[in-house]
């Protein structure tokens, strides 16, 4: 026999295993990014849901449930798939970039002009996680030819999981800082829409009606870029609807979305959409906050103001010239920045957050509080001035807790007093004698009052000491809402606001924050 007949020809084998092992590495690789959009929505979804609708527990709690148990119902209906199993992967990949990548700009723009916005959210999570529950899948069964079953489930969710975490890692610590939620939604977009394009080009011999895909997927590109460089257009439309008057300046921060409008000679600043002050009567709030525990000091030396990055409290600590040294910490420096630099605001807070009497703390209050109880023992503080937003979520909420409370105690000098902003008596009383009540359990005495804010309405505070409390005879002169005869009706309560039994604030419980949802929700319910 002629050995050239003997002799098999492996001319086409090595090729066709080389194009096969890079369609394999091809398909890996693209769940390390499929992976990695996919946690880059549920996350964006998580942080907007927590802007717009508060309590950011149960806003990733439920996004992240019903994302889950939408993939799992994906997973389940690709047992439905049985043909053209590439194909139908490409078309994944083009839908959850559409929608994933549009989702944060839809969202915001829709808010206020559905009538269930939590509906609009569901849908589009629970739609995404059901596309991104197909995929894996579906990858399973196209590479189940190409590799060992022990080394395919390895591959696919090792790529899988280090795709999530990249994702964890990227989204709080340069996405939303740098980006923001909506021009990351599109740039994910984007990126899951190249991997449908990549395929396309690389694998075209699987793929049928090769031309219409590819010019879907370029089209869906090309309007997801667009998306993205008109991007802050986007959001400015959706802000310009929920917000009254001009937005000057927004920006989102690792911690919160930051809003300035101005009306006329009105500036109102909002996190996360809600309002924080107007300029127009802040000072009620802000003297009312300071004046009545400061006066009542003989000679305050050192304060403590936790929260207060705007610096008006600051700004009225300032005017009482036996103050040495001020310690503010507030967790973002973004905002203390922005107080620090921008003309309209330092010349609303006059200059105070440049003052050298000053130092800033850019951390978190409980944390910050904790590790400097014992410290403080050396030389406590006057004051203490508890200035952050109302308890909306339980990462607020422990700043209010029995906990933290006690941890107060060991910064605050003998004759000391600690003021906390309590929001409204009138629209949540539960809310705001939970607080009172809580610094009781901590060992205060306390002394709770109210003003009437005009943009807030009646608006809390609770004045506590290790001693009872003894009201200031004199204030400072350049005042403007605080004065010694208006000081005793700020302390009496009229019946619907008086004292009423609550449970106390802890950190394994947060009733504070359910009173706070319950009350306020039946107050917007109601308007």
């Amino acid at each position: 026999m002629d050995s050239s007949e003997a002799t098999p020809d492996t001319s086409s084998i090595e090729p066709q295993r080389s194009a096969n092992a890079s369609m394999t590495l091809l398909l890996l690789f693209s769940v390390f990014v499929i992976a990695t959009c996919g946690l880059i929505y549920e996350l964006i979804a998580g942080t907007l849901a927590s802007y717009l609708l508060g309590d950011s527990v149960t806003q990733f709690s439920t996004v992240i449930g019903c994302y889950l148990f939408a993939m799992g119902i994906g997973s389940w209906l690709s047992r439905y798939i049985s043909r053209q199993l590439l194909l139908v992967f490409v078309q994944v990949e083009i839908l959850i970039g559409a929608v994933g990548g549009s989702s944060a700009a839809v969202l915001f723009l829709m808010f206020e002009h559905v009538e269930s916005f939590r509906v609009l959210l569901y849908f589009m999570v629970g739609l995404i996680g059901m596309l991104v529950g197909i995929e894996i899948p579906l990858l399973l069964r196209i590479l189940k030819d190409k590799l060992e079953f022990k080394d395919l489930v390895s591959k696919i969710f090792t790529f899988d999981y280090i795709g999530a975490l990249f994702a964890s890692i990227l989204f709080p610590l340069w996405l939303v800082p740098q980006l923001g939620l909506v021009k990351s939604s599109f740039l994910f977009g984007i990126l899951n829409v190249s991997v449908a394009l990549w395929l396309l080009y690389a694998l075209h011999e699987n793929i049928p009606l090769l031309r219409l895909h590819r010019t879907a997927a370029i089209a869906t590109v090309c309007a997801l870029t667009l998306g993205l460089v008109f991007s802050e257009t986007l959001v400015h439309i959706a802000e310009a609807d929920s917000y009254h008057g001009k937005v000057i300046y927004a920006e989102s921060t690792p911690y919160q979305r930051i809003v300035l409008t101005r009306e006329h000679d009105d500036l109102r600043l909002f996190l996360n959409g809600n309002l924080q002050f107007n300029s127009r009567d802040e000072y009620r709030y802000h003297e009312a906050l300071v004046h009545p525990a400061l006066a009542a000091l003989a000679s305050p030396r050192r304060v403590l103001i936790i929260g207060g990055g705007d610096g008006l409290a600051l700004r009225e600590v300032l005017k009482y010239p036996s103050i040495e040294h001020i310690t503010l910490v507030d967790l973002d420096a973004h905002m203390t920045q922005l107080f620090s630099t921008q003309a309209l605001l330092v010349q609303l807070n006059q200059g105070a957050l440049a003052s050298e009497r000053l130092t800033l703390v850019h951390q978190d209050a409980f944390l910050w509080v904790k590790s400097n109880a014992e410290l403080a023992q050396r030389e406590a503080f006057d004051a203490i001035i508890v200035d952050v937003p109302d308890p909306a979520t339980f990462s607020i909420g422990k700043l209010y807790s029995l906990a933290f409370f006690n941890e107060l105690h060991k910064l605050l000098a003998p004759n000391g007093l600690v003021v906390v902003q309590s929001t409204s008596p009138w629209v949540a009383r539960k809310t705001f004698w939970c607080v009172n009540n809580t610094l009781e359990q901590a060992g205060f005495f306390t002394a709770p009052y109210h003003v009437y804010v005009p943009s807030f309405g009646e608006w809390g505070y609770v004045l506590a000491g290790q001693q009872p409390y003894v009201a200031p005879r004199v204030f400072p002169a350049n005042l403007r809402f605080i004065s010694r005869e208006a000081l005793p009706a700020m302390f009496a309560f009229p019946l619907d606001m008086a004292r009423v039994d609550t449970k106390i604030q802890r950190l394994d419980d947060q009733i504070l924050v359910r009173y706070f949802d319950a009350e306020w929700g039946a107050y917007a319910s109601a308007n």
